[in-house]
């Protein structure tokens, strides 16, 4: 199953687009006759703000839809170059993420409003649950980000939100648009987008992309990537129209773990740029084939029907050394004990070293919406009808790669812990341990209704039903020196019939200001994932079920061209399976939905045109957090609940996203941002520390700037700065594990040539 093309597809194209020029500047197909959509006003009529969700399931414009929705256009993403959906959500408030690791292997590891959103990533709509690194967004228009629990609309799951990527397909206008850059770092990037009419009603459009580059501040980090998209569209300004799309992507990338990372910051004296694993070893290798259909007949003005079909595979092989083990740093102490070491500045690798993935995620999903406009006793309907179909399977071989031949343990030297040797000498030889199966079939039913009672009053509703079965197994893999013979595990079943709801009412005292209440809930099977296993402790466990109440509004300034939103909010996660250890009662040990958590939430957003030179786009997210219940009702009778009252893990309090771009003259702009993250617990209280002090990540700062030249006719180079003031923060922290360091201080020069 490990992923062998690599490169060899990509060589050709990659070595015509090092002759092209690029910039990361607007979409050609947001502006007219071809020309580059730069201007301030193109930002905001067509790239900063869509007037609604692209989902056919919300049928008001945004003003009127009640619950936040963030969006992320093209430009905004081209302006500060950013790359992929983790460079992306990290401009964003209240999203952090995991140290990427997780049962189904290595890959964004997403947290949305203090809840996991590792499964709550979606493609124009339909779930994208592979756990793999999403590292480019080459082939997407736009990015949704649904806060709150929203089942009704995007289906098991959704506690905190969803994250949608909304693909590039074939339009209406044609255009040219080639870009290729470079940078530090090693930075080479080349993309072209066209789209080209076929006769009156046709249109075939083309994506392509080629990139490399070394991760800024880091000694060995590297990413490769090409990719390669096209779509073709039949109909187009008819009442009947056809898209097919296909995608492929072929990464190699170097595995981040970073470095050791204990008591909320690296170990004193590793300086950021180490790497700690074997360079001749590690590998991420990722493919993905997607192929999706969409179909779309306008029956009236009134009557539509909306069918969207994908097939997708998606591949991932790992080899990594994340920097586990033991280390003495040079006072003579082990981080991890506090007690005294006898090899100062050192570092003895252990643990799993050498951890081998080999993923295949399959999906099949169909998605038809039927959407009416009709009145019923002066009172109009927007209703949207639906069903969708899906079929996922997950196959994972997992084992360990520094074997010998045997299946033995090769014994791993004592290294420098400042300058640890990243080249591994020893055998290479996998060893498969486990065989992981997985299957998931979903069926849903359900009805979206927008009452509207008068110009003031509108009425939103939803219901789903959906019907949920998943199995699971594992099977025990002995060691080539014991025979290695297949020990079958037991499959493991969950079935549920899941209903999630939701309603939110609108007042709009203005016709371009809204106030709204909403309420909706979101259910979570054990089996709410392909790749998630569910457990003996588990598979039986009924859902659970989280809860979000929103006040909100949003007020359009200028004709629309600047758009203010607030709200506020609590996440109810009602219940959550927790261990029932010990409980006489209960001999399986089988789970209990007895944990509780709540994360009450603002959240502000501006984005739009001040005034006709100085666009802006920012948010700001509180986020407190709280553990209502930790453990099962028996030991919280027993007053074992330890982490009652503690914040959730990785949960910032504060966080503020910022873009602003300025037409300083004619042909140029400048642009600036910064992106805070405040500090996020690391740990919670426990048997072992009833009451004492907890871990924590500082927070930081991180800013960014840019600036765009139009140097002639369809020709502009954009010079992007990012981390400025070259500050060194962390991500994606594992307490005494390790913790990514983030980009060091880096530029890139683009440029875009649109004919």
């Amino acid at each position: 199953m490990r992923i062998t093309t690599h490169f060899s597809g990509a060589t050709q194209f990659g070595a015509a687009l090092s002759l092209a020029l690029c910039s990361a500047v607007g979409n050609a197909d947001d502006a007219p006759d071809g020309s580059d959509a730069r201007t301030l006003d193109s930002v905001v009529v067509e790239g900063q703000q869509a007037k609604k969700v692209s989902s056919p399931k919300y049928t008001q414009p945004l003003l009127d839809t009640p619950q936040t929705v963030t969006q992320v256009p093209r430009m905004v993403i081209e302006d500060q170059n950013l790359l992929g959906l983790q460079d992306i959500l990290a401009t964003l408030p209240g999203i952090t993420f995991g140290a990427g690791e997780g049962g189904g292997g290595y890959g964004d590891s997403i947290n949305l409003r203090g809840f996991p959103a590792n499964s709550d990533i979606t493609v124009d709509g339909l779930r994208d649950s592979a756990q793999y690194t999403r590292s480019d967004t080459f082939n997407v228009e736009s990015i949704e980000v649904i806060h709150g629990a929203n089942s009704v609309h995007s289906g098991a799951g959704a506690v905190g939100g969803t994250i949608n990527l909304v693909s590039k397909v074939a339009g209406e206008r044609e255009f040219n648009r080639v870009q290729a850059g470079v940078g530090s770092d090693r930075y080479l990037r080349g993309t072209v987008d066209s789209n080209f009419l076929l006769g009156e009603s046709a249109a075939l459009r083309l994506n392509l992309m080629r990139h490399e580059n070394d991760q800024p501040g880091r000694d060995v980090d590297t990413a490769e990537r090409w990719g390669f998209a096209p779509s073709i569209a039949f109909g187009l300004g008819s009442d009947t129209r056809f898209t097919l799309s296909y995608l492929r992507q072929e990464d190699e990338n170097t595995p981040e773990y970073g470095v050791p990372y204990y008591n909320g910051g690296p170990l004193p004296g590793v300086d950021p740029s180490t790497y700690f694993g074997y360079r001749n070893v590690d590998v991420q290798e990722i493919g993905v084939d997607s192929f999706t259909a969409l179909f779309e007949h306008q029956f009236s003005d009134n009557f539509s029907l909306r069918n969207i079909t994908r097939q997708a595979i998606v591949e991932q092989f790992s080899r990594v050394d994340p920097p586990q083990g033991t280390y003495c740093l040079d006072t003579g102490i082990n981080p991890a004990t506090g007690a005294s070491c006898n090899a100062p500045g050192t570092y003895q690798p252990s643990g799993p070293r050498g951890t081998t993935r080999d993923t295949r995620n399959e999906l099949l999903v169909t998605q038809t919406d039927v959407l009416a406009h009709f009145d019923t006793g002066g009172i109009a309907h927007d209703l949207v009808l639906g069903f969708s179909l899906s079929d996922e399977s997950f196959a994972l071989d997992s084992g360990n790669s520094l074997r010998n031949p045997d299946g033995s343990v090769v014994a791993l030297p004592r290294m420098d812990l400042y300058h640890p040797d990243t080249r591994y000498t020893g055998p290479v030889n996998f060893i498969r341990t486990a065989l992981q199966r997985g299957e998931l079939d979903n069926r849903a039913v359900y009805a979206l209704d927008t009452l509207n009672f008068n110009e003031q009053w509108l009425l939103n509703l939803g219901a789903r039903w959906e019907r949920n079965e998943g199995t699971h197994r594992t099977d025990v893999v002995a060691l080539p020196s014991a025979g290695g013979a297949i020990t079958a595990g037991p499959e493991l079943r969950n079935d549920e019939d899941l209903f999630s709801w939701r309603a939110g009412l609108v007042w709009k005292p203005a016709p371009h200001a809204t106030v709204y209440l909403s309420r909706g809930n979101s259910k979570s099977p054990s089996k709410a994932s392909v790749n998630g296993a569910c457990t003996a402790q588990t598979c039986d466990v009924d859902a659970e079920t989280a809860v979000i109440t929103e006040l909100g509004g949003k007020w359009d300034l200028y004709d629309g061209a600047l758009s203010l939103t607030a709200s506020i909010f609590r996440n109810d996660r009602q219940n959550y399976r927790v261990a029932d250890l010990g409980n006489p009662d209960n001999p399986s040990g089988e789970q209990q939905l007895d944990g509780r958590a709540r994360v009450d939430g603002l959240l502000l957003g501006v984005a739009g045109r001040i005034n006709e030179r100085w666009a802006v786009y920012a948010n700001y997210s509180r986020l407190e957090s709280e553990v209502l219940q930790g453990v099962s009702d028996r030991q919280s009778g027993l007053g074992l609940d330890y982490t009652r009252g503690d914040r959730l893990l990785n949960t910032p309090e504060d966080s503020i996203g910022l873009w602003t771009a300025w037409d300083i003259a004619p042909g140029w702009q400048i642009g600036y941002g910064a992106s805070y993250l405040g500090k996020v617990w690391l740990t919670q209280h426990s048997a072992t520390n009833v009451d004492g002090p907890l871990v924590t990540a500082p927070g930081y700062w991180v800013q960014r700037a840019m600036v765009s030249w139009e140097a002639i006719d369809d020709l502009q180079l954009q010079l992007n700065l990012n981390n400025l003031a070259d500050k060194e923060y962390y991500q994606r922290p594992r307490n005494n594990g390790w913790a990514v360091p983030g980009d060091a201080r880096n530029a890139t020069l683009t440029a875009t040539y649109v004919f």
